[in-house]
């Protein structure tokens, strides 16, 4: 903390903060103005995706290791989660269709943290709902929860034009996080501003087998989750990116893992976790 000097005083202070505050929106009508040339140009380009799934986990994670002093992260992330969320709003407007069947106030949460309250929010009973929403014709995002969610749901994404898993949030992870339950974001396939980082593939078992965990974490993987299904066991499974499917079929037939099928469910950016990285960095 800077202690303040004789000559200063509170209105003095008082000027610098309405100076900065001015500055700042400033700045924000600026990056608006900047968006509607980016609007003019992706037009004559012929169009594209305004979300950036991966840019916005690598502004984040920026934006985490280069804070400091005595505004806590969360207030920083939730403004910048707000102005980046509003402005690919205005881009191309879109809604957040939200599976609620594990609760609303926590899902809640983590749409408002993550998306502001310029986005409208629309509460689904089921992962079922928020996917087919996804599927119209608009511009919208799902959100889906990583732990608990009710059946085989990512077997809805396996389809090659089925919406696809985009990001997972948050995109800074931290034990105290405000709107920390893990997410999905869904969204229409991405052709051009996929996060590859990790990739989730939807498995189709014939029954549970005990060299599975083993077979997938062989691959530095893991599994996200698990259910029945009609056919046998679906398996969602978060491989690094650079492993193939047939690396991935070929790891489980060594391990004897009764396998039927598999399909990418979707992709995302490394996970971020800011306490493990303080750790390195000291």
């Amino acid at each position: 903390m800077t202690n303040p000097t004789p000559e200063e005083s509170l209105a003095g202070l008082r000027v610098e903060i309405d100076r900065i505050d001015s500055a700042m929106h400033a700045s924000l009508m600026q990056r608006g103005r900047i968006i509607e040339r980016l609007i003019a140009v992706k037009a004559r380009l012929g169009g594209g995706s305004a979300f950036r799934p991966g840019r916005e986990a690598a502004m984040m994670r920026a934006l985490a290791e280069r804070h400091a002093g005595p505004l806590p992260l969360d207030t920083v992330e939730s403004i910048w989660r707000i102005i980046i969320s509003t402005f690919t709003y205005v881009q191309a407007n879109y809604a957040v269709h939200a599976d609620v069947s594990g609760g609303d106030p926590a899902m809640r949460d983590v749409a408002r943290f993550h998306f502001g309250f310029s986005v409208p929010y629309v509460a689904h009973q089921g992962a079922k709902g928020a996917i087919n929403a996804v599927a119209g014709p608009a511009n919208d995002l799902g959100l889906l929860r990583v732990e608990g969610g009710a059946g085989a749901w990512w077997q809805d994404l396996a389809q090659p034009d089925a919406p696809k898993i985009i990001a997972r949030l948050p995109f800074v992870e931290r034990p105290d996080h405000p709107a920390g339950m893990p997410v999905f974001v869904i969204s229409k396939p991405l052709a051009d501003a996929a996060a590859r980082d990790v990739v989730l593939h939807a498995l189709t078992l014939e029954r549970w087998h005990g060299g599975l965990p083993g077979a997938i974490g062989a691959l530095g993987g893991e599994i996200t989750a698990s259910a029945a299904s009609g056919s046998g066991l679906a398996v969602l499974a978060a491989l690094p990116g650079p492993v193939s499917a047939a690396a991935l079929r070929e790891g489980l037939h060594y391990a004897g893992v009764p396998f039927v099928s598999s399909a990418e469910a979707g992709s995302h950016a490394a996970r971020f976790d800011l306490a493990r990285e303080l750790a390195k960095q000291g």
